[in-house]
């Protein structure tokens, strides 16, 4: 048997994504983006965070703060600094990963606005006696928590909770009704695929919500890393696309008896960085955790990341 070295030998076209990387925008800075919108970036760039975390500003002179990032001493001024003369009354949070949810603290004490966001870190998981990854802000206890559905009302502008697990097991974008426009938080990114790590990242969950996305008639997407995207349906179901091609890479590696994970990155992301590979064997563990639960692929137990992996026929 030959082994297979390059991604395009799978025979899988992998759908290309319309991802926009021309991303410009100063930190520590508001930025307009919208009549009720303002941004401000956090000084956090990495492989993981693009350029760094957008906090978003909604309304104006009684405000609601989306995602207050990075524990930043930076950051946190320049929110401060902005919002002079202002009141936040609601610190929403989207997810408590550690670029997006540790400066809800500090900002909270300044603002004195409550917290919101669907529960603590893993919150979704819990319930089902997961034991969750450490890497989150295992601090954060939001002083409200939120359900899929529910509205939050403030001075000029309307906000809907849309539980989008996934990502993270309490992972919620917030619609903004009064521009048809969604916080998508790292659900959906427009310049990159969103990294899914097991046991609180769940591929069959990300599938969900992303349909649950694609069905509605958001006008644009405010990502927290990276550019608005402007026709967010569109992007949706190329994600979901591409998603579903990646699994079936997966499949035609079993098919050729490749059933451990590093041999399957290897081939499937030969054309991406080896520093990125730790984080896309957690994403290919976490389709094959969705095969097998849908009977397409075969393992001991539920699956691990250093399980041995067959095709189910």
């Amino acid at each position: 048997m030959t082994t297979t070295h390059k991604a395009a030998d799978l025979g899988v076209v992998l759908p290309v994504l319309p991802v926009d990387r021309d991303f410009s925008s100063p930190y520590a800075a508001a930025v307009e983006i919208s009549p009720l919108i303002r941004r401000v970036l956090a000084r956090n760039p990495s492989p993981f965070t693009f350029h760094g975390t957008g906090t978003y500003i909604i309304g104006r002179g009684k405000v609601a703060v989306v995602d207050p990032g990075p524990l930043l001493d930076e950051h946190v001024e320049a929110l401060k600094s902005t919002l002079t003369g202002e009141t936040v009354t609601h610190i929403l949070i989207t997810h408590t990963h550690s670029d997006h949810s540790p400066a809800a603290a500090p900002f909270k004490l300044a603002t004195g606005a409550r917290t919101y966001g669907f529960g603590p870190h893993g919150a979704g998981k819990r319930s089902e006696g997961v034991a969750v990854e450490e890497g989150g802000d295992m601090d954060f206890r939001p002083d409200i928590e939120l359900h899929d559905g529910d509205v939050i009302k403030g001075e000029g502008w309307t906000v809907e909770c849309v539980y989008t697990p996934g990502h993270t097991s309490n992972h919620l974008c917030f619609g903004l009704r009064e521009e048809r426009a969604l916080f998508s938080g790292d659900h959906v990114m427009g310049w990159s695929t969103t990294v899914i790590v097991p046991p609180d990242g769940d591929m069959a969950q990300y599938f969900a919500s992303l349909t649950k996305l694609h069905q509605r008639d958001d006008q644009v997407m405010y990502p927290t890393h990276g550019n608005p995207i402007r026709a967010p349906s569109k992007f949706v179901g190329a994600l979901i696309e591409h998603r579903h091609a990646r699994e079936r890479q997966i499949e035609v590696c079993l098919h050729r008896g490749l059933c451990r994970i590093p041999e399957m990155v290897a081939v499937i992301y030969s054309e991406i960085d080896p520093r990125m590979h730790p984080a896309a064997s957690m994403s290919v563990l976490a389709h094959l955790q969705h095969m097998v639960s849908t009977g397409r692929a075969i393992t001991e137990g539920s699956g691990t990341s250093n399980s041995v992996y067959r095709a189910a026929n």
